[in-house]
């Protein structure tokens, strides 16, 4: 899944770049202007890959609804109440990878982000799909889909430790 991932990344971020006009493209030809709309098409392909991520994420509701259903119907409550914890934290996490922090900082920001704190939270986010392929196959047991949301939480903390230049 890695590569697959790396590829539909870098295919946005050549996308982008192909999908420049003409007058993108003499622009760029300023020195320090092409660096600055390098760093905006990455912070916009991140952009992308953390809404395929947080929709992959969201796939993950549906054997939940399902569980919850089943359980209700045979009146199991301590499965219905792992069942509201697993969607729950779900909810949390499509949320905070949705509205993550894209990598900007302002001219006056104490902590830049540079190109290759950039690299690092790509490499980062990555990894977040192969999180994800674990959180959809643990989706028959909501106690161990749980786990895995966690584990997405936590690496969420760290990604945020990047940006912000404590990591």
């Amino acid at each position: 899944m890695y590569v697959l991932a790396d590829e539909v990344h870098m295919t946005l971020l050549d996308k982008a770049r192909e999908g420049q006009n003409a007058l993108e493209r003499l622009a760029n030809r300023i020195p320090g202007f092409k660096g600055y709309r390098e760093k905006e098409l990455r912070r916009d392909a991140d952009r992308l890959e953390r809404e395929h991520i947080a929709a992959r994420l969201e796939e993950c509701k549906k054997p939940l609804n399902e569980a919850a259903a089943a359980a209700s119907r045979t009146g199991e409550l301590d499965e219905i109440n792992d069942i509201e914890t697993a969607r729950k934290r779900l909810d949390k996490v499509i949320a905070r990878i949705r509205y993550a922090e894209r990598g900007y900082s302002g001219f006056f920001d104490t902590v830049k982000v540079d190109e290759a704190t950039l690299g690092r939270v790509y490499e980062f986010d990555l990894a977040l799909l192969q999180r994800v392929d674990a959180v959809r196959d643990a989706s028959s047991d909501a106690k161990a889909m749980t786990a895995r949301i966690d584990e997405i939480d936590g690496d969420l903390a760290q990604r945020e430790a990047i940006l912000s230049g404590i990591s």
